[in-house]
C-alpha cells in the first residue's frame, strides 16, 4: 500500500478523490481528470474509470441491438459491471493503486501526461 498522505488539487484527501472517480462511472472520471494538476494517483484512477466504464457502456450499448443473444450477455455484463464499480472505489479508498487488467497499465502509462 502506498502512502498517500496529503490532499489533491480538488481540495480533497487523495483516497477520497480516487474513491470518487469511480462514483459516477466514466462520467466522475471525465470530471477529475479535468479538475486534477498535482496527484498522479487521482488522475490515474480518473483515467481507468473513464477508460473502464466507458468501454463498459459502449458495449453495453452494442449488445442491447442484438436479439436475444445481446440481451442474454447485458444479464451478465450488468452485475459484473456493478461488482467491478463497487470493488474499484473500495479499493482506491484503501489507497491501492490496482490496475484493471488491459485498462489499468494504459492509464497508469498515460495518467503521466496529463
Amino acid at each position: 500500500m502506498i502512502a498517500l498522505n496529503g490532499r489533491s488539487s480538488t481540495g480533497l484527501e487523495v483516497r477520497i478523490a480516487a474513491m470518487l472517480c469511480y462514483a459516477l462511472g466514466f462520467v466522475s472520471g471525465l470530471i477529475f481528470l479535468a479538475v486534477e494538476k498535482n496527484s498522479r494517483f487521482v488522475k490515474f484512477h480518473a483515467l481507468q474509470s473513464t477508460l473502464l466504464f466507458g468501454s463498459l457502456f459502449i458495449i453495453n450499448v452494442a449488445f442491447s441491438f442484438i436479439p436475444l443473444i445481446g440481451w442474454l450477455l447485458n444479464l451478465l455484463l450488468v452485475p459484473l459491471s456493478f461488482v467491478c464499480w463497487i470493488a474499484c472505489m473500495l479499493l482506491a479508498l484503501q489507497e491501492r493503486k490496482f490496475m484493471v487488467p488491459f485498462i489499468g497499465p494504459i492509464a497508469d502509462r498515460e495518467s503521466a501526461r496529463f
